[in-house]
């Protein structure tokens, strides 16, 4: 199946606005904010300062009397600098381009299915500037597989789950985990549409490097054509 097929695909599998976390917050909660290198309130903001990031996307969020942000794919950052987990020398450039939507809001709040699946993958992610805990569930569509990825969670999220088990649209399948244990990040949902895991279980990249971004443009498509947010 054609990538372009595989875009209409996702956008056909809802009719409109899919929540992927706690339903009782609405489209109209929700605020899109930039995290890219042409925000230069950021420049302010010591990058390995998680507290930081938190008070910034949170009064963002107020001022705009929302409750939710959300945003972020195909967005460069600087953010990464600060890991070298995106920084890796035998490559030619650092992998500094989101290719997930984050959805920026408290730990513990509820990670929801947006579709039904099966439970693929999971597991705990460590290190600075990674996952955490993640987790992998599987679709099928039209008689097409692809796969969706839920990164950040509580390790408590993934503590009693089983491969192959099943999970209808709307199911809470986790939490949102803390800075402690989320990659040392504002909490937040890392959200992932992928057609070909390359082999890949309970990881899979959600940051590219420039040489590398048309792959992953079209092999994780922007998760607002299943979400609908805007």
């Amino acid at each position: 199946m054609a990538t372009l097929e595989f875009s209409e695909l996702i956008r056909d599998c809802t009719e409109g606005f899919t929540p992927v976390i706690d339903s009782e917050y609405k489209k109209k909660d929700y605020i899109h904010i930039d995290l890219s290198g042409k925000n230069k309130d950021l420049n302010k903001i010591e990058i390995p300062s998680a507290g930081e990031y938190k008070k910034y996307i949170s009064d963002y969020v107020a001022s705009k009397k929302r409750k939710i942000a959300y945003g972020g794919y195909n967005e460069k950052r600087n953010l990464y600098q600060r890991s070298v987990i995106f920084n890796d020398e035998n490559t030619p450039s650092p992998r500094n381009i989101h290719i997930g939507l984050d959805l920026w809001c408290d730990a513990g709040t509820a990670v929801l299915a947006p579709l039904d699946g099966t439970v693929h993958s999971f597991q705990d992610n460590e290190g600075f500037g990674n996952y955490g805990p993640t987790i992998i569930l599987e679709h099928i569509y039209a008689e097409k597989t692809f796969y969706t990825l839920y990164g950040h969670l509580s390790r408590k999220s993934i503590a009693n789950l089983a491969f192959g088990q099943i999970v209808e649209a709307g199911d809470k399948i986790a939490v949102l985990g803390s800075s402690k244990v989320n990659g040392d990040y504002a909490p937040h949902l890392h959200f992932q549409i992928i057609e070909d895991l390359q082999g890949n279980s309970g990881d899979y990249p959600g940051v590219a490097a420039k040489e590398d971004l048309d792959f992953y443009l079209k092999n994780c498509p922007d998760p607002n054509l299943l979400l609908k947010i805007k």
